[in-house]
């Protein structure tokens, strides 16, 4: 059904997670389902990529909790596509996970009705707070990704909180990308990644990314699992389709070498981190 993943997934390229929520934003600002969530996620898959992503906040602005398991029950045509779901577990993420059991579930400190996500965990603060909600997860099968500054420093932490992995916050480097800074920014995302590696966390990356800078990034920051974009690849969708953009971001993944890195940690000690599969050896349903 998608040649892309099959051939690619657990060989050393990135996955390409698209997050969901400007289709979704667009959708809400009429009585419509128009655009639909369910048909751009089935056009973006049928176009090779390898994950949905949706935040589906408290307030409803984008995502729906009607969307959750009607992405689910779409995703049962593709099972080698990660379903990611995002969002603070303080609020209403846990009930999503608990009722979708999807492949991935990244905590985000979002504070309710924040504009965007713009800081990770504070750890190890957090640790206690994190640490029994992420155990919940791996009970349901569920694999974890936390969503982290680039500090070198905190990955132990988050592996001690029981995380498979996390997700490197980028809007620093997508803000420096083409300055001056960029050397120096983008030395703290290798930094924060070689530190989660080494203690068994696989890596993922997302906010801001885009076409301009995503190829730059992965090649500094080796061994990426996955990348979940949303505003810039919806942004660029309105101008050349979803197909071809979904190409365009498969085609800056693959200008970045393959490493080693990037299949192995897949995520930490729970056996949850395959790319481009689920947690079936838990007998999860999809």
């Amino acid at each position: 059904m998608n040649p892309l993943v099959s051939s690619d997934a657990g060989h050393g390229v990135t996955q390409l997670s698209v997050n969901l929520n400007k289709v979704a934003l667009l959708r809400n600002t009429r009585h419509l389902d128009l655009p639909s969530v369910t048909r751009a996620a089935t056009l973006v898959l049928e176009a090779g990529a390898n994950g949905i992503t949706v935040h589906p906040r408290p307030d409803e602005r984008h995502i729906r909790a009607s969307d959750v398991p009607a992405l689910k029950a779409l995703l049962q045509a593709w099972p080698q596509v990660d379903y990611n779901i995002e969002g603070n577990p303080l609020h209403n993420l846990m009930d999503h996970v608990r009722a979708t059991r999807p492949h991935q579930a990244t905590f985000v400190p979002d504070a309710e009705g924040q504009f965007t996500s713009d800081h990770g965990w504070n750890l190890p603060a957090d640790i206690d707070t994190l640490k029994p909600l992420i155990a919940e997860c791996h009970a349901l099968g569920v694999r974890v990704s936390l969503f982290m500054d680039p500090i070198p420093e905190a990955m132990a932490h988050a592996r001690t909180a029981g995380a498979d992995r996390v997700e490197l916050y980028t809007e620093a480097y997508a803000s420096a990308h083409g300055t001056p800074r960029q050397a120096e920014v983008l030395a703290r995302y290798t930094a924060a990644a070689q530190a989660a590696q080494a203690c068994g966390l696989g890596v993922n990356a997302g906010h801001d990314l885009n076409l301009a800078n995503l190829t730059d990034f992965l090649r500094a920051v080796p061994g990426v699992l996955e990348v979940s974009i949303g505003h810039a690849l919806i942004a660029d969708a309105l101008e050349m389709g979803y197909a071809e953009t979904i190409r365009a971001y498969l085609r800056c993944i693959r200008l970045a070498p393959k490493t080693p890195a990037a299949s192995a940690p897949q995520g930490g000690a729970s056996g949850l981190g395959r790319p481009g599969a689920g947690p079936t050896a838990q007998g999860t349903p999809r």
